[in-house]
């Protein structure tokens, strides 16, 4: 066999290999049977009299009393079961009745109950448990998640690297998280073999024979993850099936989408402030008087399916019309960009307008208002940029025209000429003349006159524009200039093409600001607001462009993105840093939708927020990306880990740091403390859990142990009740377990925590939740899972923009639940509060977060002894209630 070999010796040998570990797999299975069957013969012997054995009316083999004795599990009988169009079929065990009273935990046979040392997946521990993975056994070989797209995507668990190539011999079905086989608990520690996933190709019959029933097992990319059912759970049959009787319903929505989109901020003639966030648009009712506290109320129009990239208000102050970008969903099919009208009074959509017709999205959008709001123009943000003009009433696209290949940021009618449309974005101020085509489609036409500077500096970008009484125009450059533009007869010496009967030239100019100009407002009076990027100023402007009064946006707010003119002299700002302000230019602005509840993310701001009045407590910049935190069980002090290695404990009234440490040079993924507060637990992606004994108030730590063992980055971990123990989940799918008390000791033997009570469940991976995965998963498809505190729900932040609810225990295959959207993004975390009354839910890149009521059937339940502590939410992060 050493020898050379000949052109036909390579597929014999293969194949004669694989017969070989097949072989070899076979005859272990065989020894860890007759382990199985000598270690019940002892039991029988030891604590079983023959007389009951034989009395017992159960028959038995030959030569052997096998009546099950106490403590074992019901017996199991394979059946085949059809997959459908699966081309792989499956013995799948299921549990015969068994007499009552009996256990599905016994003690696992000698020589066979401890797991491999030095090995700690979760198939086995070995690189060998995926089928047909390379390698000896008891090497691991840890497979990385793929990174994290931006949008929702394809399921990709048929994706895999060229390590893992040999895996996709496996049905869809095969690998995914929904392929949950009931197994013995005693195969996987023989030297790292496991029958699962012995090598076969298409068509081959993997079987799995269950001596005891005391384990599940699920795959993610192929790989196998082992998860040992409580001794309590006689059968997965008697475990709760179907959606849980509570429900959700949208609350509060905190965040403003001021990043990077414009025209997203008015005010309703109800007086109600219309703006967006994600996928929904949000009508906020405000409460108290300028400058005061948040409170007045929020209502949602949802109607939706991915994010709401602008606005427009119709002149009646009623109807708006909100334009949405392209996406995909969960199966990958395109989701279109559209524009909604809707009735703000009773949320209704009333029309669908250019579904089909845009491409990538609807960038800016206005109604004109000559004509009492008949037509409405568009922009998409295709590489053209499309500029169309379409009848409301009927949804009915009038004319259509390439506007330009560079940005367009603003559009808008003349309010006095529908037939005038102004458009203004990258270098350009284009000036449009609209003709014809009311009530044919498509016959309309545009013809366009460019904005000439002449003497005057051209600007990079033109953000906005506003029309003046007297029909002239300002606009507001990335120069820091408000540009007057007169309107004035055309000639033929003037620039540019089209047949328009006037043209606008420039008249005058005013340095306004230091850098961008980002918002233009005409107020009531007459006056004009201007908003600053870099400056931060508001400045109000009187005739010919005069200054009559200004006053600076905080800092940590960041830059002026949108004015809105209020009820009386009432003001809102929005701002890039997703804030929004409510106040006047005398007496300054305060955020109006920042519950109490922390929050930290990559805009590297630590927020602490009360949720029952919708205010902002307070806020400090952080000075570094904040990934996660949790409150100790005092509440007097908060643990804020950072992106850098470096966590912080900060006093919650005083918000003065009390604590500043680093633990490696990687990010910090999860901080926990523990239920009695003595100890505080933070996972890094260097692979360790960092254990500090911590002082009865929080404030002072002191290095006690680490955590060392898991072959990748920690993603989440939870404690016992008690305070003695974790589990930890990682990067690579592992499910360890720690005996903190005893020394940061992992605990080799799994099988004995399946009965350890714990106190808060957030692990994405385990027996008690693994029903939550979809099938198909690829491993990163859960972002986060939280279980109420009275552990009768589990909620669930998914990769698709979803937040479900399911029943807990959710111990069952693709489990039902109950799905919400409204987030734009991957939904990164979510937290219950300390009453279970309410739900939070934290988006990724659209930095929205959710507050949802729990509302049906079991009601909050009792709140926790430890005193109320609150979430801390993080944009692209996590967050903890």
């Amino acid at each position: 066999m050493d020898g050379a070999a000949g052109p036909g010796d390579g597929p014999a040998r293969e194949a004669l290999q694989s017969l070989s570990q097949r072989l070899r797999v076979q005859e272990q299975e065989m020894e860890l049977v007759k382990a199985a069957l000598a270690e019940a013969l002892r039991l029988l012997r030891l604590q079983v009299p023959p007389s009951s054995l034989q009395g017992s009316g159960t028959p038995a083999p030959p030569g052997d009393s096998l009546a099950a004795p106490p403590g074992l599990p019901p017996t199991c009988t394979p059946s085949l079961v059809s997959r459908g169009t699966q081309t792989e079929t499956e013995v799948e065990l299921k549990s015969s009745p068994g007499p009552p009273g009996l256990s599905n935990g016994p003690p696992a046979p000698q020589g066979a109950s401890e797991e491999p040392s030095g090995t700690q997946s979760e198939g086995g521990g070995s690189s060998s448990s995926g089928a047909g993975s390379p390698g000896p056994p008891g090497i691991l070989r840890p497979l990385q998640p793929p990174q994290r797209a931006d949008t929702p995507r394809r399921n990709s668990s048929s994706s895999s690297s060229p390590s893992e190539r040999p895996r996709q011999k496996l049905s869809r079905k095969a690998i995914s998280s929904a392929n949950l086989l009931v197994r013995s608990g005693s195969t996987e520690s023989r030297g790292g073999k496991d029958p699962l996933s012995s090598p076969g190709g298409p068509g081959s019959r993997r079987s799995n024979y269950n001596l005891e029933g005391i384990s599940v097992k699920m795959f993610l990319r192929g790989r196998p993850i082992t998860m040992y059912i409580p001794s309590g759970i006689r059968s997965l049959e008697e475990l709760p099936s179907g959606p849980p009787p509570e429900t959700l319903s949208l609350d509060w929505v905190y965040g403003y989408r001021g990043r990077d989109s414009r025209s997203n901020l008015f005010v309703l003639r109800s007086g109600e402030v219309v703006y967006f966030i994600a996928c929904v648009v949000v009508l906020y009712r405000p409460g108290g008087g300028p400058g005061g506290p948040g409170g007045g109320g929020q209502r949602h129009y949802r109607g939706h399916t991915d994010c709401v990239r602008c606005l427009a208000v119709h002149p009646d102050g009623v109807r708006v019309a909100s334009g949405q970008t392209a996406g995909v969903d969960k199966d990958g099919k395109p989701l279109q960009p559209v524009v909604h009208i809707w009735d703000s009074e009773t949320l209704l959509k009333l029309q669908e307008i250019g579904l089909g017709a845009f491409e990538r999205g609807v960038g800016a959008l206005a109604f004109s208002a000559a004509d009492q709001g008949a037509f409405l123009c568009v922009v998409d943000d295709s590489n053209e940029h499309m500029l169309s003009v379409w009848d409301c009433s009927r949804g009915m696209k009038l004319a259509e025209i390439k506007s330009t290949n560079d940005s367009v940021l603003a559009v808008g009618f003349n309010p006095r000429d529908s037939s005038c449309i102004v458009t203004s974005g990258k270098s350009h101020v284009h000036f449009w003349n609209w003709s014809g085509g009311v009530g044919v489609p498509g016959n309309g036409t545009l013809t366009r006159k460019q904005g000439v500077f002449g003497k005057y500096k051209k600007p990079k970008f033109i953000p906005c524009f506003v029309f003046l009484p007297d029909g002239d125009i300002l606009t507001g450059d990335s120069e820091g200039n408000i540009l007057t533009w007169g309107r004035s007869p055309s000639d033929s010496k003037t620039p540019g093409r089209g047949g328009a009967k006037e043209t606008y030239g420039i008249v005058a100019q005013a340095h306004a600001h230091e850098g961008s100009i980002f918002a233009l407002c005409l107020r009531r009076d007459g006056t004009v607001l201007s908003g600053g990027g870099r400056d931060r100023r508001l400045v109000q402007w009187g005739p010919g462009l005069v200054a009559l009064q200004e006053a600076e946006i905080p800092e940590h707010f960041g830059a002026v993105r949108a004015i809105a003119e209020g009820l009386g002299s009432e003001l809102l700002v929005g701002t890039t840093k997703n804030a929004l302000l409510r106040g006047d230019l005398a007496q300054g602005f305060s955020p109006v939708i920042q519950n109490r509840f922390l929050t930290c993310g990559h805009d590297r701001q630590l927020c602490l927020w009360d949720g029952e009045s919708h205010a902002l407590a307070w806020s400090i910049d952080l000075k570094e990306t904040g990934l996660c935190a949790d409150f100790h069980p005092s509440g007097a002090v908060v643990a804020v880990g950072l992106n850098t290695g470096r966590w912080l404990v900060l006093d919650t009234e005083t918000r003065e740091i009390v604590s500043d440490v680093i633990d490696g040079n990687e990010q910090l993924s999860v901080v926990r403390y523990s239920p009695d507060g003595l100890y505080l637990a933070i996972g890094s992606h260097d692979n360790v859990i960092y254990i500090y004994s911590v002082s009865s108030d929080g404030a002072k730590s002191s290095r006690f142990g680490r955590c060392m063992g898991h072959s990748s980055f920690i993603t989440h971990l939870d404690w016992s009740k008690d305070g003695n123990f974790i589990m930890s989940n990682s990067g690579d799918y592992e499910i360890l377990y720690w005996d903190v008390a005893g020394g940061c000791k992992q605990l080799k033997n799994r099988y004995e925590s399946r009965d350890r009570e714990w106190a808060t469940y957030t692990c994405v991976l385990g027996f008690h939740v693994y029903g939550v995965w979809p099938d198909g998963s690829d491993g990163t498809d859960i972002n986060s899972l939280c279980r109420s505190h009275n552990e009768r729900v589990v909620a669930v932040a998914d990769d698709f923009c979803k937040v479900h609810l399911f029943q807990y225990p959710c111990a069952r295959a693709k489990a039902p639940s109950r799905m919400y959207g409204g987030h734009g993004s991957h939904v990164t975390s979510v937290r219950f509060t300390h009453d279970d009354s309410h739900l939070v839910s934290l988006g990724g890149k659209d930095a929205s977060i959710f507050q949802w009521r729990v509302l049906g059937a079991g009601g909050a339940g009792p709140a926790p002894a430890t005193p109320s502590r609150t979430p801390s939410l993080s944009p692209a992060s996590s967050l903890d209630v």
